[in-house]
């Protein structure tokens, strides 16, 4: 705990001093509103490289449609598959130039399979086709403007037959349509919606039997080219997002080092201006890299990993993976505070810094030779030798008299 409280005083005095002299609310503002603009253009740095790689579903654009025609189980399935393959308008560009066209600029292949797939797209898309389903949809608008004639007519044609079982003359009607017309009119429209529908199979039994619809059923068809594609699918899936947050560290790192290395610099140097500026640039760079790190924990190789193994020996019983991210988490938090307590808030590496230069070790100030205690703070900047009790250097492991060990008064 008294090291928890050393470093965050000493974060919290670097990230609002410069010289150990407090910020006035002007720079403060500006310093705010700098982290804030810097902290968004990390964030939208970071997504840009996130959509570097291609994703599952770009690397194989065709599982998703071909999987959906596997797990389809009605009738009319292969007719109304054709049918999202086939644009009603001629398109710019083929489904082949499209694919290629989307990988460019990008880290990945696109499965050879989808450009299989695109190939029997566009032999299917031509204009034979696309006329025949503008014919199609034609037929089937007729068909639903004369379903909507036949319900309302349905509707009137029920209260008619209540008034004229009510004796009521037919010049006092509340509908204009009587009884035996409408009946007429239902079975005129009934032989025709008939006859549209046949029309209308017959022009998908005209897309069906073409030979380009028949290979690209028959492809749809074979077992092992899905297995294979399903395959490639599964494993993209599973290393996209260990793949997207490796490259966000690579992102990451050079802003990370070139700010700690800046920061370094300024310390040494004493340009509080700059020492400040590069602390809070070093820690806006990490805050991203630790929301990644956990964020890959969730979603990443390593669960996934962890879910299999736990599935393996205990069945269903995935609660288990919290247990082992609960004692994960910690020793990682462990790991990551030691780092960051020999990088960044070491104070024996700042007081060696600090005496060399006859400066206080607390707070940085020049020091006369014989001062004993800092004039600017009060700190003490001796403390006795466990070992031959003559005054030595503060946080230093060697006593300046004996050479002794002092870590054990430290």
């Amino acid at each position: 705990m008294r090291r928890l409280r050393q470093g965050w005083r000493a974060f919290w005095r670097r990230s609002r001093l410069v010289n150990d002299e407090p910020l006035n609310r002007v720079s403060l503002i500006v310093i705010i509103l700098v982290d804030i603009f810097i902290l968004i253009n990390v964030f939208s740095g970071l997504s840009e490289i996130s959509n570097w790689p291609l994703s599952p579903s770009a690397a194989q654009p065709c599982y998703a449609p071909w999987q959906a025609y596997r797990q389809d189980t009605a009738s009319d399935r292969e007719i109304r598959f054709l049918e999202q393959q086939i644009t009603l308008d001629s398109p710019p560009q083929s489904f082949v130039e499209r694919l290629q066209e989307s990988s460019k600029g990008r880290l990945g292949t696109i499965s050879a399979t989808c450009f299989t797939y695109a190939e029997y797209q566009d032999a299917v898309n031509r204009p034979a086709h696309r006329e025949r389903l503008k014919q199609r949809q034609e037929k089937q608008a007729q068909i639903q403007t004369l379903e909507a004639t036949n319900a309302r007519i349905r509707e009137e044609y029920d209260s008619t037959l209540l008034e004229q079982l009510a004796g009521q003359p037919p010049d006092q009607s509340i509908n204009l349509v009587e009884a035996a017309k409408a009946k007429a009119t239902l079975e005129a429209n009934n032989r025709q919606i008939a006859a549209l529908k046949t029309e209308i199979a017959a022009l998908e039994q005209l897309i069906l039997q073409e030979p380009d619809s028949q290979a690209f059923l028959k492809f749809l068809a074979e077992e092992a080219t899905f297995a294979q594609l399903e395959n490639q699918y599964q494993r993209s899936q599973f290393w996209y997002p260990s793949l997207q947050f490796v490259l966000q560290v690579l992102f990451l790192l050079p802003l990370i080092a070139i700010a700690l290395l800046v920061h370094r610099f300024a310390d040494r140097r004493r340009y509080g201006l700059l020492a400040l500026m590069s602390w809070h640039l070093l820690v806006i760079f990490l805050i991203p890299l630790v929301l990644k790190i956990f964020e890959l924990l969730q979603v990443g190789a390593l669960f996934e990993w962890l879910s299999n193994v736990i599935l393996a020996l205990f069945g269903g019983l995935l609660f288990l993976v919290s247990y082992l991210y609960i004692l994960l988490i910690p020793a990682l938090g462990f790991g990551i505070i030691k780092v960051a307590q020999a990088l960044f808030l070491n104070p024996q590496r700042q007081a060696a810094g600090r005496i060399q230069k006859h400066r206080c070790v607390r707070c940085g100030k020049r020091l006369r030779d014989l001062d004993q205690h800092c004039p600017h703070c009060g700190y003490l900047q001796w403390m006795p030798c466990p070992s031959c009790q003559q005054p030595t250097y503060r946080h230093l492991p060697y006593c300046r008299h004996c050479g002794a060990s002092t870590r054990s008064s430290l």
